[in-house]
């Protein structure tokens, strides 16, 4: 025999009821012996729970009552219920008379669900030429008199059960779930999952081969699929694990329906009413393969902090506590304790929170006024995830991915086998904390969720490379890049599941005005782990916002040169920030486009070499045009035209020509090595004469052959084999406060590192106490949007693989 159970939802009207009975039928067909037990159908448990206690507080509830009539009996005009929705009228008027009920009572009405369920079942499959029989499981399990969550007197409710089945057999018996009665015949219920209870017992006393739990799922995932989107599901859990995931919240299990099941070795299987095609998972004692298995949730639950210095060495406290929490019935799923300091962390279900604080106040009144105890308080609003199956071993990946995302556990605490770990966590954190522990734990894709702001040339190089590289990289390196908001000055597209290849478009359909601050609350509002802001602005102003995306989850990465160029109090206040966030800031960009300079730098720094002197050619509109016109019998004017035909300068010349752009960059440099110089310290040689400096760029365009006279002078004034270079330079003793940075027009000679330059490429030179006159040079193409976008692709993934 197997014994089948339907939930509400499997039983509700529409396709539910109609697949139950069809799952029933094809078992029949099969010939199958089955025994069924059932909920109480749809919504009838909370809809008789509300109706009376609009009943207890005198609000009217005729209509209501008449609607639950009206569902129940839905398409059953050869039922007659009248004689449970008069009961249930009789004790609904009774209690709005007394103005008051009794746990007694509640159980009398919500039974009542239960017994139209499984009257309704009974009459349809015999409807369909199915032969059944009503049973009412008050008549063959016996309970104590404990109303509400009473426990079944099992010799005497095997006998019964045994002997019932015994003289009808050859019908499929649906039987009510969650009900039973006293010994004097007075109706009980068996608490939570007290149908699935009730099928249990009876595949215990029934020896049945399986019991099968028809529920609206296709079995137990590794993480709530309605929360973890990657969720899988676990063909097979031992009843030891099974048993592990009823302690600490699945719903579908509770710990006294697996132990029936135990004894007896009779497999559970969990399968889907709406999918009847899907195998389930199974439950059984067959042993499975080790690792992690599932992760749960308690959701409402409350943190107890006792705290007793005084009591520290004195025995019996522990006893103290938990006779409390025995006298007021309140079950303790989590113990934390201290050993410096007497400190115990107790997790309890939120609504006995407060309950629980009166009792152990009202225990230790004479502790506090002696103040050996110093406080006992509440933390509400709190979960715990349960990690089925995690070893010690590996649990620092899953903490540090937590910590990473700026979730910091309350409490973690693990059990005796070391094979399970649960972590107290605020609520508001708990769907992005499963997400973020179990996209470590199960292999999936590890989630990064981008934000990038600026979406002109490199900004909108960057998307399309990193859309036409997902997959690739999703295969290769189990990364899933997930650019969740794209913004420029005005308008952001906020979308949870990724921007697409079509993202312009969207962007001018769906883009909202917004504030950083809507960005930073999407992220929060859905839970997205492993942030990463992007700014490839050029905006002086956005740099603000660096801070506070830092303080709410973000990393940083920018090719905006803008904060690590401002005021050097600003630059070490973010390094403050980042570092007590644990996040990062990227900007391989900066200096050098694509090319690997910054990190060369910093790795340098960091290992203690002393860097001497830095000196280079860094910006790529000025390396193509001095290369061209030191090379070149043309005007300066010429090539500048050219340069600007290409793309390769700014829309008004002079802010390349300036040298405020090359002076930058040699002060991020000169940062990276500690040094606080300010922006005003560098000694910049424009490249622009006085007389043109003012006016507009199209009065600077007109007047571009005035450049002439002035750099055919210096060509002409150089040494043989000589060219020009327009040069950062850092210098001076660079293990002081302070170095000297310089940006000037040199003349080189053509067989040196610095002159053999062509094109727009960038070269840089380090000079170090280990290497001597040789430097360590670092030279390739230093401009263009696809070379600086895919820089800053570079440092997405750099930190990708961090996380």
């Amino acid at each position: 025999m197997k014994i089948l159970k339907f939930g509400g939802k499997s039983l509700a009207n529409g396709q539910g009821i109609q697949n139950v009975l069809q799952i029933i039928a094809k078992k029949q067909t099969n010939n199958e012996e089955v025994t069924v037990v059932v909920s109480a159908r749809g919504n009838a448990t909370d809809e008789l729970l509300l109706l009376l206690e609009k009943a207890h507080g005198n609000v009217p509830y005729s209509d209501d009552l008449e609607l639950f009539k009206e569902y129940q009996s839905y398409n059953a005009s050869t039922l007659n219920l009248e004689k449970e929705f008069s009961l249930i009228e009789k004790i609904l008027e009774g209690v709005n008379l007394l103005g008051d009920y009794s746990e007694k009572v509640k159980d009398q009405l919500v039974a009542l669900g239960e017994v139209i369920s499984a009257k309704y079942l009974t009459n349809l499959l015999n409807e369909n030429g199915i032969k059944a029989n009503f049973v009412d499981a008050r008549n063959v399990l016996v309970t104590d008199a404990n109303f509400g969550n009473a426990q079944p007197i099992e010799a005497v409710s095997k006998k019964k059960v045994q002997q019932y089945f015994k003289e009808n057999q050859g019908v499929v018996n649906v039987v009510t779930g969650f009900i039973a009665a006293t010994a004097s015949g007075e109706t009980t219920t068996l608490g939570r999952n007290g149908s699935n209870y009730t099928a249990a017992l009876l595949a215990n006393f029934l020896e049945a081969k399986e019991l099968q739990n028809y529920t609206h799922v296709d079995g137990i995932f590794t993480a709530n699929p309605d929360w973890v989107a990657d969720a899988k599901k676990i063909d097979h859990l031992t009843f030891n694990e099974a048993n592990e995931l009823a302690n600490f919240g699945a719903n579908i299990l509770h710990a006294k329906t697996i132990l029936p099941l135990v004894e007896k070795d009779i497999p559970l299987r969990i399968v889907n009413t709406f999918n009847d095609d899907n195998e389930g998972t199974l439950i059984s004692a067959a042993l499975t393969l080790e690792g992690i298995k599932s992760l749960s949730v308690l959701p409402d639950v409350s943190l107890i902090n006792f705290e007793g210095r005084g009591l520290l060495g004195k025995t019996g406290v522990d006893a103290r506590i938990f006779k409390v929490m025995a006298d007021n019935d309140i079950s303790v799923s989590i113990i934390s304790q201290g050993s410096s300091e007497r400190g115990i962390g107790i997790v309890v279900a939120a609504s006995n929170a407060t309950k629980a604080v009166i009792g152990l106040e009202k225990e230790f009144e004479n502790d506090f006024y002696t103040k050996d105890v110093n406080r006992i308080s509440i933390v509400d609003n709190v979960s715990v995830i349960s990690i089925i199956g995690q070893d010690l071993s590996t649990f620092h990946k899953s903490y540090t991915a937590l910590i990473n995302n700026n979730i910091v556990p309350i409490l973690f605490n693990n059990t005796i086998t070391g094979k399970n770990v649960s972590l107290v966590i605020k609520r508001d954190e708990v769907k992005k904390a499963l997400n973020v522990i179990h996209g470590q734990i199960f292999g999936v894709a590890k989630k990064i969720n981008i934000a990038v702001f600026g979406h002109g040339t490199v900004g909108g190089t960057l998307l399309d490379q990193i859309l036409q590289s997902a997959d690739t990289i999703e295969e290769k390196k189990g990364i899933k890049l997930n650019v969740f908001a794209i913004a420029n000055s005005k308008k952001v597209l906020l979308t949870k599941k990724g921007a697409t290849k079509n993202w312009r478009e969207k962007v001018n359909e769906k883009g909202v005005s917004y504030a950083i601050s809507d960005v930073i609350e999407y992220a929060k509002d859905h839970h997205l782990e492993n942030l990463i802001a992007i700014d490839n602005t050029a905006n002086g102003t956005f740099v603000e916002n660096y801070i506070p995306l830092v303080e709410n989850g973000f990393d940083l990465i920018s090719s905006n040169k803008i904060a690590n160029t401002i005021s050097y109090e600003f630059y070490q206040n973010l390094r403050t920030v980042l570092a007590k966030n644990q996040k990062e800031y990227l900007y391989e960009t900066n200096v050098g486009a694509g090319l690997p300079l910054i990190d060369t730098i910093k790795l340098l720094h960091l290992s203690g070499e002393n860097i001497t002197k830095i000196r280079g050619v860094f910006s790529g509109t000025l390396s193509y045009l001095f290369n061209h016109f030191s090379a070149e019998d043309r005007n300066f004017s010429e090539v500048l035209q050219e340069a600007i035909d290409k793309g390769f300068t700014e829309p008004d010349p002079r802010e390349d020509l300036c040298g405020n752009d090359v002076g930058r960059k040699l002060l991020i440099l000169a940062r990276e090595l500690e040094l606080q110089n300010e922006f005003d310290e560098i000694k910049i040689q424009n490249l622009i004469p006085e007389f043109l400096r003012e006016g507009s760029a199209q009065d600077f365009l007109q007047r571009l052959n005035e450049l002439n006279p002035v750099y055919q002078e210096v060509k002409e004034q150089q040494e043989s084999n000589h060219v020009l270079r327009y040069i950062g330079e850092l210098s001076g003793d660079l293990q002081q406060e302070k170095g000297n940075l310089e940006v000037k027009l040199v003349s080189v000679p053509v067989s040196s590192a610095l002159g053999s330059l062509k094109g727009s490429d960038s070269i840089f030179e380090i000079y170090t106490e280990s290497y001597g006159e040789q430097p360590i040079v670092i030279q390739g193409a230093g401009a263009g949007a696809s070379v600086t976008a895919r820089g800053v692709f570079g440092d997405i993934l750099r930190l990708s693989e961090k996380k």
